[in-house]
């Protein structure tokens, strides 16, 4: 700590304050970071006595500042901790999360070796990032090749389930715009899925003494991850429950995909696809699809299977790119032929994550 006799020194010599932010200071075997403030002591005859070294340790605010810009724009971590911290005691908050997964990265990891697969992942993540603390969400953690992130924990908005889809269609309008250059150099595409629950939850600094984490846990996350997963099943690319869809202040393109019972739950959810993303190029005649898809639902869960096939045909012909009503043909097809053993709820169960 030599330097801090140095500038001691400079004070006697100039008789003036003078004031170091973010300093380092070795203390009993630590380094603490300070704020240093050097002051010259004079008498009442204004004779120098000396001088008086104030330090104020700092080290745990700056902790908390650096894990707090990890999950948000730093605007956003600033003003939190000029506030209480009572946001990391353990409560019950009504949030809106997202989660994102990168369909068969495993796979991509083998062909393309370990080293660029870690760069690629965080050329992708930074890309994804930005996207969520753009609509000032929180970045809460990374799965492997998974994001989660949550709206309204930390900051609230009155618009919180509009912020997460919009930042939905920013990720997936981002990502395809990266895979343009990616295929350009010969380079694997890479594909998400998003799913998007609006619920209440627990947020909170969760772990042990060693290591502590501020996050979020519930029936509402839960959900939200099963939404991704189920993005695979139904062809989609975003999905957000009944809850967020309810919520919503904007206007969007959506359709509704199911009323379905996901795994570790016994009670429906309406799910709908988020489909702003596309263009007239990647989804020719989107409207009249969802129009068509609409009176299909409503025939399919009715239980008329032949109705339902001939508007899903007719979603078809406008787009014979739509998975997702060349699913519900086989599905209406298979429950043609053999019909529901008890009385039909147009409920769908799922049976795997």
């Amino acid at each position: 700590n030599a330097w801090i006799l140095e500038k001691v020194r400079g004070v006697d010599e100039g008789h003036t304050q003078e004031v170091f932010m973010d300093a380092e200071l070795e203390f009993a075997g630590e380094r603490l970071s300070v704020n240093v403030t050097v002051l010259p002591l004079l008498s009442h005859e204004k004779k120098r006595l000396g001088s008086m070294i104030m330090l104020e340790d700092i080290s745990n605010e700056k902790r908390m500042k650096l894990t707090m810009s990890r999950y948000m724009d730093p605007t956003i971590s600033n003003q939190l901790l000029e506030g209480d911290k009572e946001f990391l005691i353990g409560k019950s908050v009504e949030a809106t999360i997202l989660f994102s997964d990168v369909r068969s990265f495993t796979l991509l990891t083998e062909a393309i070796g370990a080293q660029e697969a870690v760069a690629l992942l965080n050329e992708y993540f930074t890309i994804m990032v930005e996207c969520i603390q753009q609509e000032g969400g929180m970045l809460d953690k990374f799965i492997g090749d998974a994001i989660m992130a949550a709206f309204g924990t930390l900051m609230s908005h009155d618009d919180e389930e509009d912020r997460a889809v919009r930042t939905a269609i920013a990720m997936i309008t981002h990502l395809d715009a990266w895979n343009v250059g990616r295929t350009a150099f010969g380079q694997q595409p890479l594909e998400i899925g998003i799913g998007i629950n609006t619920d209440i939850v627990i947020s909170g600094n969760i772990g042990s003494p060693k290591r502590m984490d501020y996050t979020l846990i519930g029936d509402g996350v839960n959900l939200a991850a099963r939404l991704e997963s189920a993005c695979k099943y139904y062809s989609t690319r975003i999905l957000i429950s009944e809850n967020t869809k309810r919520k919503l202040r904007g206007t969007y393109r959506l359709r509704h995909v199911d009323r379905v019972v996901v795994k570790g739950k016994t009670g429906p959810v309406g799910v709908y696809e988020v489909l702003d993303y596309h263009t007239d190029e990647t989804f020719p005649n989107l409207m009249d699809v969802v129009g068509y898809f609409r009176d299909g639902m409503g025939r399919y869960q009715s239980g008329d299977w032949t109705e339902a096939i001939q508007a899903f045909e007719k979603a078809l012909i406008a787009h014979p790119g739509d998975k997702l009503s060349q699913t519900y043909i086989e599905r209406c097809e298979h429950l043609r032929a053999h019909p529901p053993e008890e009385e039909w709820n147009g409920v769908w169960v799922m049976t795997s994550k």
